[in-house]
């Protein structure tokens, strides 16, 4: 199966929200539309007006992969350091985040969560971005494992402020 990965659009949401939502129904999770789901459904206004980057994998079947890059001023701390801020577990001395890496169950072990992490780190590099927060399931082993191809590290680890309230690990990649 052939795909491509490119810059989203709004109209890309519905694409994107089924992407996202049949690997939340493979995991049995929690979906909430109107509350931790709602960046899927509104791309404009949670990423693209903010000079943030989302981005999907394209193929013929639609919408196949989603990525979202958030850039934010350096985090306090060490680079990798586990620190309170804003009563949130994050990544000391990071100034970007990998999130919404997510790969359709029915187009997986085709390159697509590869070129979708490549694009993002990509994207942060020619933004002059130094180190990636990314945080992950704990049961997403695949993408740790792809994670760590691409030379990120498992620092540490939180509970996730999703509706599962779901263990992550957390990982640092510097750029």
């Amino acid at each position: 199966m052939e795909f491509k990965v490119r810059p989203a659009t709004q109209d890309d949401a519905p694409g994107a929200v089924a992407a996202v939502k049949a690997v939340y129904e493979e995991y049995g999770f929690t979906w909430e539309e109107g509350g931790y789901h709602a960046d899927l459904y509104n791309l404009a206004d949670f990423y693209l007006s903010q000079g943030h980057r989302f981005a999907v994998a394209e193929g013929t079947a639609g919408i196949l992969g989603t990525v979202a890059l958030e850039f934010f001023p350096p985090l306090p701390g060490s680079v990798g350091s586990l620190i309170d801020f804003g009563g949130k577990v994050r990544l000391g001395g990071c100034d970007c985040a990998l999130n919404r890496l997510y790969v359709h169950p029915a187009a997986r072990r085709l390159g697509i969560g590869r070129a979708l992490t490549a694009y993002v780190l990509g994207a942060a590099r020619l933004e002059g971005r130094h180190a990636m927060e990314i945080w992950s399931d704990k049961r997403f082993v695949a993408a740790h494992e792809l994670y760590a191809r691409f030379g990120a590290v498992q620092v540490g680890e939180r509970i996730c402020d999703d509706p599962d309230v779901s263990p992550e690990w957390g990982l640092v990649c510097a750029l």
